[in-house]
C-alpha cells in the first residue's frame, strides 16, 4: 500500500529552521523572479521598455507581452500586501485552504499547479507565520488537513480587501467589458500540444 503523500508531519524544529532559511534559498533559486526594488520605471519598478534597446522578435510575442504585464502586476501586488508579507502564492493558498475544509497538502499542490515539494515549502512558511495549521485528517491518522488559524482568517480578510484594491488599480485602464474580454482571451491561451 502506498502511503498518502499528504501525510506530512507537523513542523519539527529542523523543518522550522529550513522554513526560516527559505527566503534566502528562493532568492538564489529564482533569479528571474520579479524584483520590486529593481528597475528604472517611472515609479522605480520594472520598466517594460528601456529606451534605446532593440527588443527584436520579443515585441511580437504574446508570451513576452504577458510576462511584462505579469511583472508589473506582481510588483503592485507585493507592494499592496507588504505589511503582511503575503506573496501571490501565499494568498492563493490561504484562499483555497479557507474555502475547502479538510484540504490535504497534495490537493493544494494540484490546485495551485505546483510540485508537492513546493507546496510543502509554501505551507511551512504559512505555518511559521502562524496563519495555517496542520490537523489530523478525519478517518486517516496518517494524513493531515490544512486549516487557517484565527490569525490566518483575520489576515486573509484584511489581505483580501488589499488584493481587491490592487486588482482595481492594475486594471483601472480597462472597462468592465474589456476586463471580461481579457480574462476570456487569457483562458483560451496555451492549449496542450497534440501528440
Amino acid at each position: 500500500m502506498i502511503p498518502d503523500a499528504s501525510a506530512t508531519p507537523p513542523a519539527t524544529p529542523a523543518r522550522r529552521a529550513r522554513t526560516a532559511a527559505a527566503p534566502a534559498r528562493r532568492r538564489t533559486r529564482d533569479a528571474l523572479a520579479p524584483d520590486p526594488a529593481a528597475g528604472d520605471g517611472a515609479d522605480g519598478g520594472f520598466d517594460p521598455h528601456v529606451p534605446n534597446i532593440d527588443y527584436g522578435v520579443l515585441d511580437n510575442l504574446v508570451g513576452y507581452a504577458i510576462r511584462r504585464a505579469q511583472i508589473r502586476i506582481y510588483e503592485d501586488f507585493v507592494q499592496s500586501l507588504a505589511q503582511w508579507q503575503i506573496t501571490p502564492p501565499r494568498f492563493s493558498a490561504l484562499v483555497i485552504i479557507s474555502r475547502n475544509p479538510h484540504l490535504k497538502l497534495t490537493e493544494l499542490a494540484q490546485i495551485l499547479g505546483i510540485a508537492r515539494s513546493g507546496a510543502v515549502l509554501l505551507v511551512d512558511a504559512l505555518e511559521a507565520m502562524k496563519l495555517v495549521a496542520r490537523r489530523p485528517a478525519a478517518g486517516d491518522r496518517r494524513a493531515y488537513s490544512l486549516v487557517l488559524t484565527p490569525a490566518g482568517r483575520r489576515t486573509l480578510e484584511a489581505a483580501t480587501q488589499a488584493v481587491q484594491a490592487h486588482d482595481a488599480h492594475v486594471s483601472s485602464a480597462l472597462s468592465d467589458a474589456e476586463q471580461a474580454t481579457l480574462k476570456a482571451l487569457l483562458a483560451r491561451l496555451g492549449p496542450p500540444r497534440a501528440g
